[in-house]
């Protein structure tokens, strides 16, 4: 059986995302910078590490419009040159209804979300990331996901996209990982006790 995490940057007041889905807050060094080199080295290795990234549609399209070809761009740093690579090389499904054509080591899902994170996670491989708040709280709801990765930023935006949905029932869990980054961002990654 693979392993689905949650992992994402998270505001301190629990959003993935501002309203109107600004993202300005999520280097954590103040408005509109980017992650300390430090933690953009982190999310690359975890890219690199991922057997399978679930994408939903609206991430997908953000990261998609992006990281393709961004080592091709005027300026890219290397370190974002080999975020690109991974990101290109890293296995993919994408869960949409109005996507069907995906490109980039990825092939899309139209159907049940939820059976078939189930079967994927039911298989053999490399650990499986969740990318999506919309995704992600089907996977909760549905007690798919057996790590949560929050990467705080210590920034209050008072609104927004929410890293947790509502659940019908209490979900425990067990800290297993703390990190600092620059600019106080903090990483705690807990697993789910079954």
């Amino acid at each position: 059986m693979r392993k689905l995490s949650f992992a994402m940057n998270v505001t301190l007041d629990g959003y993935i995302a501002a309203p109107g889905d600004d993202l300005g807050w999520s280097g954590g060094e103040g408005p509109d910078s980017g992650p300390s080199g430090e933690l953009f080295g982190w999310w690359s290795d975890r890219v690199a590490a991922t057997g399978l990234a679930l994408y939903g549609r609206k991430l997908w399209e953000v990261m998609s419009s992006h990281w393709p070809t961004a080592d091709q761009r005027p300026g890219a740093t290397p370190a974002e040159i080999e975020y690109a690579r991974r990101w290109r090389d890293m296995p993919k499904v994408v869960f949409s209804s109005t996507i069907d054509r995906v490109d980039w080591n990825a092939r899309s899902v139209s159907g049940d979300a939820v059976a078939e994170i189930a079967r994927l996670r039911a298989g053999d491989g490399g650990p499986m990331d969740i990318c999506g708040a919309t995704l992600a709280a089907a996977a909760m709801r549905a007690g798919l996901i057996d790590e949560y990765v929050l990467v705080t930023v210590p920034v209050l935006v008072g609104g927004g996209t929410p890293f947790f949905t509502a659940l019908d029932s209490w979900v425990y869990l067990t800290l297993v990982e703390t990190r600092t980054f620059p600019g106080g961002v903090l990483l705690t990654r807990y697993e789910t006790r079954r």
